[in-house]
Formats: structure tokens, C-alpha cells, sequence
């Protein structure tokens, strides 16, 4: 059974950077095999890897429901469905990628979200470590996109409320019984430690604001290619353990 990290946080904390970068440092160390899930229906996580995903769960449903003849004689629209994506996965070196995406028909969300965690379930067991990039705020607990985790990684600003969403992220997650073994809270793009934390969060630490990730950012450039001794990447080396462990 994989060991899966489920990163949560407001829009505009970095959240999608981390989990990036999360994968990049797993990868080095070599701890096994890594799957990351971009459960955001904006969908950056592959972009961010250097690797931008040709299929994703969202397109995959629309072009089955518009192409039914597609369907091979025998089988199910589950089990073709189930077929197509695992076939999406994007297999890299050191990891591998699958991602959520959005309809663009008249689909809703919550199924795209019903099959991405049906898949997920499945794959867990193939995989080390499983990082999910989960949607901005509250949305993706409450479709229940993340049922378990074995870290729940909440990513904040320094602000009040910045704060206020990481306690509202921890509250809903206990509310709709999604279990969680770890319960972290990292402030990210700041060196200021806030006086009023989440006190139900254990707090690991701050990831200081960093211009060559923001460059690259801007440029859609891979998080893979930050050089070794970038002051973030290091920073949350010092604090990886205790996330994945």
C-alpha cells in the first residue's frame, strides 16, 4: 500500500509548487515508486514536472460519452473508461503522472471526481508513494476527492486568513471522516512564523519566498530543473522526513 501525501491549502499559497517539489526530492532519494495526482481541475502539477498531459480523466469521460461506438465489442463503458486511463498514466523517469482535468461538455465535476478516486484507490497499491495536488480550497473535501491520507500537508501564508482556511481545511476533513494519520501545516513563500497557528496542525516550518521558483513559474519551466541548491528545495529537504515518514 503506498504511502500517500494529500496537499491542501488555499488558492495562491504555492501548493501546486510543494507538491511538485515534494515529488522531485522523493525521486532523488530514491524511497520508490512515485505517482502524482493533480486532483485540480486547473491542472499545473504536470506542467510543473515537465511533463504536460495529453489525456486527462475530464477529456477521456467527454470523448467516451461522444464516442460510444468506440467501445470495443465485449466491453464495458466502466472497464474501457478504466482502460483509457490507465493508459493516460504518464510514465517518467523516476515517477509517473495522471491527471484529473475538467469536462468540457455538459459533465459535472463530482463524477470526474468519483472516477479519479476510484482510480486512485486501485493504484495506491501500485505504487511507494502517492502525492495528490489537491483543488484549491475546500472543494475537493467536501466532493470527498481525498478519502484517507497517510499526511494531510496543509500549505498557508502568513495570514490571518491564510490561517483561517488551513483551520477550515482540518475542520472539514474531520467532519466528513477523512482519515488522516498526520495533520502538517507549512507556511509557505514567508519567513514569518505567525503568533495564532492551527493548533490542530502540527507545524513544520516556513518555505521562504524563493525568485527562481517564481521565474520559473512565469516561464512554465520545470521544477526538475532547479539547480541542487535551491534555497526552497532545501528548505523542504530539512522538513521531508517528517512528511513522508
Amino acid at each position: 500500500m503506498g504511502y500517500t501525501i494529500a496537499i491542501a491549502g488555499k488558492g495562491g499559497t504555492g501548493k501546486t509548487t510543494l507538491a511538485g517539489l515534494i515529488v522531485r526530492i522523493l525521486k532523488e532519494k530514491k524511497l520508490g515508486s512515485i505517482l502524482a495526482v493533480d486532483a485540480d481541475p486547473n491542472s499545473n502539477l504536470a506542467e510543473f514536472l515537465g511533463t504536460p498531459p495529453k489525456e486527462t480523466i475530464g477529456s477521456i469521460l467527454d470523448d467516451v460519452a461522444s464516442h460510444l461506438d468506440k467501445i470495443p465489442t465485449g466491453m464495458s463503458k466502466d472497464r474501457f473508461i478504466d482502460y483509457r486511463i490507465q493508459t493516460a498514466i504518464q510514465e517518467q523517469e523516476g515517477f509517473d503522472v495522471l491527471t484529473m482535468g475538467k469536462p468540457e461538455g455538459p459533465g459535472c465535476y463530482c463524477f470526474v471526481n468519483n472516477v479519479l478516486r476510484g482510480i486512485v484507490s486501485k493504484l495506491i497499491k501500485d505504487y511507494d508513494f502517492v502525492v495528490i495536488d489537491n483543488e484549491a480550497g475546500l472543494e475537493h473535501l467536501s466532493r470527498r476527492t481525498t478519502r484517507e491520507a497517510d499526511t494531510l500537508l496543509v500549505v498557508s501564508d502568513p495570514t490571518a486568513a491564510g490561517l483561517r482556511a488551513a483551520q477550515r481545511i482540518y475542520n472539514l476533513a474531520q467532519e466528513l471522516n477523512i482519515k488522516t494519520k498526520k495533520n502538517l501545516l507549512i507556511i509557505n513563500r514567508s519567513n514569518t512564523t505567525p503568533k495564532n497557528m492551527v493548533k490542530e496542525l502540527d507545524f513544520l516550518g516556513n518555505i521562504a519566498e524563493d525568485a527562481d521558483i517564481q521565474k520559473f513559474s512565469l516561464n512554465g519551466h520545470s521544477l526538475l530543473d532547479l539547480k541542487n541548491d535551491n534555497s526552497a528545495l532545501e528548505g523542504l529537504r530539512s522538513l521531508g522526513d517528517k512528511i513522508w515518514h
